[in-house]
């Protein structure tokens, strides 16, 4: 079953929130953005798979493959490569417009490397 309608490539924070948050996601948030980024700060919940590492063919995270994945970085156009690539390698995936510069703009939860408040680098 696919939960993102065809030809859907895009999603505002507030639909990735609303698919990849609370008890029962039906959607893995996956960050794409290089270490020291995420480290600094990224989603709660997220699971980390740089795209450098990706376009180099690494498998995604455990718990990631197979599940329909929203795709976010910076700003929004390393997750719109991300999103891409892993079509084409057989995945749903879909990316978020404004990447986590919107996301903590909208007052969303950024966590840094130890749990705490982060910053979006």
């Amino acid at each position: 079953m696919f939960l993102f309608r065809r030809n859907q490539s895009r999603l505002s924070v507030d639909q990735a929130r609303s698919r990849t948050g609370g008890q029962a996601p039906d959607a893995i948030l996956l960050d794409v953005r290089e270490r020291p980024e995420w480290n600094a700060g990224h989603a709660p919940g997220a699971l980390h798979a740089p795209l450098s590492k990706l376009v180099a063919g690494s498998e995604l995270p455990p718990g990631a493959s197979g599940r329909p994945l929203v795709v976010i970085c910076r700003s929004g156009h390393r997750s719109q490569q991300a999103a891409k690539l892993l079509t084409q390698r057989g995945e749903q995936a879909v990316d978020v417009k404004g990447g986590m510069n919107a996301w903590a703009a909208s007052g969303y939860p950024v966590s840094d490397e130890r749990g705490n408040s982060g910053q979006i680098a």
